[in-house]
C-alpha cells in the first residue's frame, strides 16, 4: 500500500454511522473527494449522502457508491 497522502488509488476505510449503526467503508481516496464534493453540492452531509445511496442498493455499498461517483461524473 502507498504512503502517499496524495495517491488517488489508496484505498482509505472510513466509519460511518447508517440508520444509527455504525459501519466501516472501504474506499480509494478519488472516490472519497468525490462523494464530499457531491455532498456539499447537494448541501448535504457525507453521512446523509451515503444513507441515501445505502437506502437505494442492492449490491454491496462500496461498490454502489462507486457507481453513484461514476453515474453523478457522467451528468457533469
Amino acid at each position: 500500500m502507498s504512503t502517499d497522502d496524495n495517491d488517488p488509488s489508496e484505498i482509505r476505510k472510513r466509519s460511518v454511522s447508517i440508520a444509527g449503526h455504525a459501519t466501516s467503508i472501504s474506499l480509494e481516496d478519488a472516490f472519497w473527494r468525490r462523494l464530499n464534493a457531491i455532498a456539499k453540492a447537494r448541501g448535504t452531509s457525507l453521512s446523509g449522502l451515503i444513507r441515501d445511496v445505502d437506502e437505494a442498493r442492492t449490491g454491496n455499498l462500496s461498490s454502489a457508491l462507486r457507481v453513484f461517483v461514476l453515474e453523478n461524473c457522467s451528468k457533469d
